[in-house]
């Protein structure tokens, strides 16, 4: 039997039987398309005969069958991507920031310049650039015929999608030894048992897996996956940086960047913005490229068709106001009645507060809607100085899940009026809105947690420094600090009382 030969019903080779049947699955990867020369129809057809549903999600996971030179004829602008998308970089020249790793003769930036992308884990905050860097590997791999990038989200894509990667980049690899690249953007959206899916095809190098992800890595990541990948930690952007974003972005609107416009003053251009709006943004937007961009495009989408038009520091505000609309429900009465039995405790009148307490009472709010509030006030407006008004605010809060109306109404009064009564401070409140006043109007990015001050549960968090020189010795003899060194010795506590 061995010696009987058996023609191939694709290319009419004759082969034995124990080769014909290895022989035709690759015969039909290669000549599945009627062009055999173009790599990228040949995959197509091959996932449409496999798994149809998975060639139809391409629409939403960027570059899943992969990036060949073909890739370069798609338009890059499109009207209809947000701006922060279209503005996305295509070479480490184009990108800002990050320059702890992507400095000259840095490990990252020699490992891109020459081609040689490990399994990684990009790690950082929203906005900082981890999705940029994986469109400039992209753009790399679109000028080399052996690399394959893919592109997938966690948010979209499951354990089945990733199974058909590995599919198609066995047979690449096998026949043309082509290599892979997996980009899984939100990676830290697969639970651990998901994650596992990467690791056997990671280690014997069927696929290069990029991973990005805001988490820390330590505990979101499957511990033998983050063995095989290398972490690379970026950092929020510096308010410089964000800047020089902005104007790339602002030339991409056709929006010209003048120094010292002033309102009653017609712009030198069509379209203008005053630089210290591009300052203020830079400053606001906490390191998040991405908020920023989106934030300028607001502000000059609300002025589109005018002529003439100066966009100014309040049209940003206005912009950034608008993004968060949907949460204001002002104009309900209950508030109303609800802010003057507060006021009420707070100025000590115990017969308005019980006043406003019945008419709610009365009206069918529900007590558990008041009972928080009188929480809040307890803290609020007495605070330290009698913390039993916070125990007594729980326990009626509590009481009223218990027993519900109408018994717990007296609860409430109870509560009302002991807190009318009482002392009153308000030093923790305003500590609280000193230190919050301290958070927003920083300038530029947020500081970062002292390294000394972190917890280091994990060997890659003790590499990178954190806990490092931490003591339990009182504040005046530990020779630490606790606040950010950009603080320096700011209280929070001065004139509160």
């Amino acid at each position: 039997m061995s010696s009987l030969k058996v023609s191939c019903p694709i290319c009419s080779k004759e082969f034995s039987h124990e080769e014909i049947e290895r022989h035709a699955e690759k015969c039909l990867f290669l000549n599945s398309s009627s062009e055999p020369t173009s790599k990228r129809s040949c995959e197509e057809n091959s996932l449409k005969n496999d798994s149809p549903k998975r060639h139809k999600s391409n629409k939403n996971n960027e570059s899943f069958l992969g990036s060949t030179s073909s890739d370069k004829n798609v338009v890059e602008k499109n009207e209809n991507k947000p701006l922060a998308e279209r503005m996305r970089p295509t070479s480490l020249n184009d990108f800002f920031g990050q320059q702890h790793i992507l400095a000259s003769d840095t490990v990252f930036r020699n490992l891109l310049e020459k081609n040689h992308i490990p399994s990684m884990i990009l790690w950082g905050p929203p906005g900082c650039g981890k999705t940029s860097l994986a469109h400039i590997i992209h753009k790399m791999c679109l000028q080399k015929n052996d690399v394959r990038f893919v592109k997938l989200s966690a948010t979209l894509a499951g354990v089945s999608e990733v199974k058909e990667i590995v599919k198609v980049a066995k047979n690449d690899m096998n026949l043309s030894k082509r290599q892979t690249i997996l980009f899984m953007d939100e990676i830290h959206r697969f639970n651990k048992l998901q994650q596992d899916i990467f690791l056997p095809h990671v280690e014997n190098g069927t696929i290069t897996l990029i991973g990005a992800t805001t988490e820390n890595p330590s505990f979101s990541l499957n511990s033998a996956l983050l063995s095989r990948c290398r972490v690379f930690v970026l950092e929020k952007l510096s308010a410089t940086d964000v800047f020089l974003i902005l104007s790339r972005a602002a030339v991409s609107l056709n929006l010209e960047i003048e120094d010292n416009l002033q309102t009653n003053t017609e712009p030198k251009s069509k379209l203008a913005i005053n630089r210290d709006s591009l300052n203020w943004l830079s400053e606001i937007c906490d390191g998040d490229a991405r908020i920023a961009i989106n934030s300028l495009q607001m502000a000059v989408d609300s002025v589109k068709g005018k002529s003439n038009v100066q966009i100014t520091l309040e049209d940003i505000k206005e912009g950034i106001k608008r993004s968060h609309l949907l949460y204001d429900k002002k104009g309900e009465e209950h508030y109303n009645i609800i802010s003057a039995l507060h006021k009420s405790i707070r100025a000590s009148d115990d017969n308005a507060a019980l006043y406003w307490l019945a008419r709610m009472l009365e009206g069918g709010e529900d007590p558990l809607f008041i009972a928080r509030r009188l929480v809040r006030a307890a803290s609020e407006d007495v605070g330290l100085v009698d913390p039993m008004a916070l125990t007594l605010a729980v326990s009626a809060m509590q009481g009223c899940q218990l027993i519900g109306m109408p018994e717990c109404d007296v609860l409430l009064a109870q509560v009302t009026i002991y807190l009318a009564r009482t002392f009153k401070s308000r030093e923790v409140d305003k500590a609280l809105a000193k230190a919050k006043d301290c958070v927003r109007n920083h300038k530029g990015p947020l500081p970062s947690v002292p390294l000394h001050l972190r917890n280091a549960p994990t060997r890659l968090m003790k590499e990178l420094g954190y806990g490092k020189g931490y003591n339990m010795l009182h504040k005046d003899v530990s020779n630490l600090k606790y606040l950010p060194e950009e603080l320096g010795s700011t209280s929070f506590f001065d004139d509160t009382k």
